[in-house]
C-alpha cells in the first residue's frame, strides 16, 4: 500500500485524499488535495503537483483530466500528485499565499515550523523526496506566454543532463534552460538528487485548453519514457534559450504587438509600438537581439516603465 496523506492506494488502485497542512483562521483544517496512482508493477516514483502560484490553473487542469485516464492496471510504479499546493491563494484566486504574502515557489524546501507557506512547502516537499522524477506544472501567471519546459538548475548542475532529458520527454518544444531563484523547487529537489522540470503551460486567466491538452501529452510522453506506461515518447529536438530581454514601456498609452507569441525576431525589429487612445504613435520598440517572442502582458494599456513582454535569447536546440 501506497499513502499521502490520507490517500492509500494497493497495487492496481487510485485513491484520493487530503494532506494536512495547518489551520485557517478559523481553526478549520487546511487538507491539500491528492492522488496516488499506484500501478500493478515495480517501477519508479514520479511526484506531480499543481498551483503552487495560486492563480495558475493551467496544471490543475492537467490533473483534473490526467488522472481519470490513468489506468493503474497498465502502469508500473507510482505516481503521487498534489492537485493544489497553495491553498490559501488559490481560493481568492491570488499568485501570493495571502496569509503570509508569499510566493509559495520561493519557499522551498521550507520548514516544518516556518510560516504558512513554509510549511506547506516542506509538506509538498518530502512528497517529492518520495519520487525519483518531479514535475511542478506552472503557467505564465496572468501574461501571455508560450508553452516551454523550465529547467532551474544550472547548466554545472550534476543533474543537469538528467533535468533536460525530463524536459525533452515531456516536449512542449520549448526549453528556458537558466538557473533559476533560490526557493524554486525545481532548484531545490535536484539539489537532493532528483531530476525536475517546471512547465510554464501558456498563460493568461483561467483554463487554456490548448495548453492544458500540450501538458496531458507531456506528463503523458513521461510515463512513456520511464517506462510507467508502454509506448515510446516522441524525444523530438528542443528549441532552448538560456537568456531573457525584457522590456519597458518607454511612455504610457496602449500597445500594439507586432509579432505572435513564439515567432523568431531579429535584432532591430519592432516588438511593439505605444499609442495615444486615438492611435497616434508616441514611441516604436524594437529588439536588442535576435530570439523567440516569449511572453507578453495581458492587458494592453500600460504605464512608463512598467513592463511590456520578454524575448527568449541565445537559442540552440537539442
Amino acid at each position: 500500500m501506497t499513502n499521502l496523506g490520507t490517500a492509500s492506494a494497493d497495487p492496481g488502485e487510485v485513491a484520493t485524499g487530503r494532506l494536512y497542512v495547518g489551520e485557517t483562521r478559523d481553526g478549520s483544517d487546511v487538507g491539500l488535495p491528492v492522488a496516488v496512482v499506484n500501478g500493478t508493477e515495480d517501477g519508479k516514483t514520479l511526484y506531480l503537483q499543481a498551483a503552487s502560484d495560486g492563480d495558475e490553473l493551467n496544471g490543475v487542469g492537467v490533473i483534473q483530466r490526467l488522472v481519470p485516464r490513468l489506468d493503474p492496471t497498465e502502469i508500473s510504479g507510482t505516481i503521487l500528485i498534489v492537485g493544489i499546493v497553495n491553498y490559501h491563494a488559490f481560493q481568492v484566486a491570488e499568485h501570493r499565499n495571502p496569509i503570509d504574502d508569499t510566493k509559495m515557489n520561493r519557499a522551498y524546501p521550507g520548514e516544518e515550523t516556518g510560516t504558512t507557506s513554509e510549511r506547506i512547502a516542506a509538506a509538498t516537499f518530502e512528497a517529492a523526496m518520495r519520487a525519483d522524477l518531479v514535475i511542478d506544472l506552472h503557467q505564465g501567471s496572468t501574461s501571455r506566454m508560450i508553452d516551454e519546459t523550465r529547467v532551474r538548475c544550472g547548466t554545472r548542475h550534476r543533474l543537469h543532463d538528467e533535468c533536460l532529458e525530463l524536459a525533452k520527454a515531456f516536449d512542449c518544444g520549448t526549453v528556458l534552460d537558466k538557473k533559476g531563484p533560490d526557493g524554486q523547487l525545481a532548484r531545490a529537489a535536484p539539489d537532493e538528487g532528483v531530476p525536475t522540470i517546471d512547465p510554464e503551460l501558456g498563460g493568461a486567466v483561467g483554463f487554456d485548453e490548448e495548453s492544458i491538452k500540450i501538458g496531458v501529452t507531456g506528463v503523458r510522453n513521461v510515463l512513456r519514457h520511464y517506462d510507467f506506461l508502454d509506448g515510446e515518447a516522441p524525444m523530438d529536438p528542443q528549441t532552448r534559450a538560456s537568456s531573457f530581454d525584457q522590456y519597458g514601456a518607454p511612455a504610457g498609452g496602449l500597445l500594439d504587438f507586432e509579432p505572435d507569441l513564439g515567432e523568431r525576431v531579429d535584432r532591430g525589429e519592432t516588438l511593439f509600438t505605444v499609442t495615444d487612445v486615438f492611435g497616434t504613435v508616441k514611441e516604436r520598440v524594437t529588439a536588442d537581439s535576435t530570439g523567440i517572442f516569449w511572453r507578453t502582458r495581458r492587458l494592453p494599456q500600460v504605464a512608463t516603465g512598467e513592463y511590456v513582454c520578454s524575448v527568449g535569447t541565445d537559442i540552440d536546440s537539442y
